[in-house]
């Protein structure tokens, strides 16, 4: 019998935020901003266990504010990021390798999500899940609402996609567990190859995914609501949102 593993990320400076304090800990509406991913993976119904990815000297500080605190019970271990967000992910994939072992025949499945969407729901979860089973990898995405422009190196437009074909990429990016931690060994292993610098950089697990096997990333319908707080403005469209609920 297969687990569904999550994996919420929560190591970012929240640098743009300009609040002085780490992103997830910012308050929404009476809570910190990564309680609401926390909380949808602990009311899941699909969700066996949850790995939490922040900072390392915000360790012992997620645990008794956030996972003591408000009784989150899935959340099997709390482990250090690292300086990028790819880098945070490669290392919850080593740590699920290693917890796995003697497992290789189990089919589990690993949702990445982040912290920074605080609105994740079960509907989301269970779709990306049929997905992952099927096709292998998929990512939670919906169609763009703005018409998208690619610039050449000097700042100029130079290509507009038929916006039918533009989709904004959203999380959790799911996965069959054995395809992900390997496209993720295959990511280190070029990182830290001298005849390639730089190459492995990503900026998500589909292109970890797109880049180091032969799989195609379904898109999944996401939601328009599962925005991520980055900036100010975010957060006061969150509480919007909350308001509404």
């Amino acid at each position: 019998m297969g687990k569904n593993i999550a994996v919420v990320l929560a190591a970012g400076t929240g640098s743009r935020m300009k609040a002085g304090v780490a992103k997830q800990f910012l308050e929404l509406a009476g809570k910190p901003l990564i309680y609401y991913a926390l909380k949808a993976v602990e009311d899941s119904k699909i969700i066996h266990e949850c790995i939490l990815v922040t900072g390392e000297d915000d360790m012992q500080r997620m645990q008794q504010e956030i996972v003591g605190k408000y009784g989150f019970h899935k959340v099997t271990a709390i482990i250090p990021g690292g300086s990028e967000r790819c880098f945070s992910v490669a290392n919850a994939m080593r740590w699920i390798n290693a917890i796995k072992q003697g497992a290789s025949e189990t089919k589990d499945i690993v949702f990445i999500h982040d912290g920074a969407r605080p609105f994740l729901t079960e509907e989301i979860l269970e779709r990306t899940l049929q997905a992952a089973k099927e096709y292998g990898a998929c990512v939670a995405a919906m169609p763009s609402k703005d018409t998208v422009k690619l610039m050449d190196e000097n700042g100029f437009a130079k290509e507009t996609p038929d916006r039918k074909t533009v989709w904004t990429v959203q999380t959790p990016q799911t996965f069959d567990r054995k395809l992900i931690v390997e496209a993720y060994r295959k990511f280190e292993q070029d990182i830290e190859s001298e005849a390639k610098p730089g190459r492995g950089m990503v900026t998500d697990d589909a292109s970890v995914v797109e880049r180091y096997t032969d799989v195609k990333v379904k898109l999944v319908e996401g939601a328009y609501t599962n925005i991520k707080v980055t900036t100010p403005e975010d957060l006061v469209i969150a509480e919007a949102f909350l308001m509404k609920e």
